[in-house]
């Protein structure tokens, strides 16, 4: 709850219309602290056998992670030998991991799109990525050594948007880490301006490019990857399991300033913004070739870069103040 809101849970239960009865055992919820071992245990505890693992729980802002590091390191790396040490003990044998394509550190323009087979772990600047990269070499090391178990390793690139009923979205503690939840405070009035950190990058309009991707795809890739990794534990009794990298994103690149006047046609006015100084570490051009998802996982991104500023206004427009009241 470091940065989140239960009032989300109820969103949920709304949008899929869930009475309470249903929600008693549909949407289970324990508040525990994934560092605490003993609190996590009793999750396995008192739950059935799990089929699956689904491992979105680190801290994720790239600038606080060179601020406090060692939160990240202990968190992020420290919070996940716990639960690899109970999904080891409690036989659950698929693990689905939250990467990034931060794992890619600085890649030169001319290796774009990047693929899966794209190095990785050499020039990240910050350790956020680090704890990524580092994540990802241990639950190898760890498959290796549980033959049977099933790892996918999902590098997203940037999600945004939120859900078409604008019931939930992003609601970030603080400023903003991120350049969308940002810009979407400033079209809803609660920031003056957005800061564009550099307007001479070697791109068509001198900002930064990146592959955004819906929240909405996001989420079904993430369907398709358990269906995905049920079928590789089941097929065979015999057959190994292993470890499978997928990048998941939408192939193209969009610009900060694309972004912007996106937004500004979703919200039908205006976006103030400012240029402000380069900041270390950002890199030119970065997009995904996702084709690798869609022939392991049938998965592709459908959303268009209008459906992500619509439905990312929805929910900023419903929600000024975020889940607050």
């Amino acid at each position: 709850m470091s940065n989140s809101s239960k009032v989300s849970l109820d969103r949920v239960a709304k949008i899929c219309g869930l009475s309470e009865v249903e929600r008693s055992y549909r949407l289970k919820y324990f508040q525990v602290d994934l560092c605490n071992a003993a609190e996590l245990r009793l999750v396995f505890e008192n739950s059935p056998p799990f089929e699956a693992c689904i491992h979105f729980a680190g801290l994720k802002a790239v600038g606080e992670s060179s601020k406090i590091p060692l939160r990240y390191y202990e968190n992020n790396i420290g919070g996940t030998f716990n639960l690899l040490h109970l999904l080891e003990e409690f036989k659950c044998m698929n693990m689905i991991f939250s990467s990034s394509a931060t794992v890619y550190g600085e890649v030169d323009v001319s290796q774009m799109p990047i693929t899966e087979d794209t190095q990785v772990g050499v020039g990240i600047t910050n350790p956020y990525g680090r704890t990524k990269y580092m994540l990802e070499e241990i639950l190898r090391d760890v498959q290796k050594a549980t033959p049977r178990m099933n790892v996918a390793l999902l590098r997203y690139f940037n999600p945004v948007g939120a859900h078409p009923s604008g019931e939930i979205g992003e609601d970030p503690n603080g400023p903003p880490n991120n350049l969308m939840p940002y810009v979407s405070q400033v079209a809803v009035g609660r920031r003056e301006f957005l800061t564009i950190f550099g307007d001479d990058y070697d791109t068509h309009d001198g900002t930064g490019v990146r592959d955004y991707l819906h929240v909405m795809d996001l989420a079904r890739g993430h369907v398709s990857a358990i269906d995905y990794l049920h079928k590789k534990s089941t097929q065979d009794k015999s057959q190994q399991g292993g470890t499978y990298v997928l990048n998941l994103g939408t192939g193209k690149g969009y610009s900060v300033l694309d972004m912007v006047k996106a937004m500004e046609k979703a919200c039908g006015h205006k976006i103030p913004y400012k240029f402000g100084p380069r900041r270390g570490g950002d890199i030119t051009i970065l997009y995904a070739d996702p084709s690798l998802a869609k022939k392991e996982l049938g998965w592709e991104a459908n959303s268009t870069l209008d459906d992500m500023c619509r439905d990312l206004w929805c929910w900023q427009q419903k929600n000024p103040n975020g889940f607050a009241k």
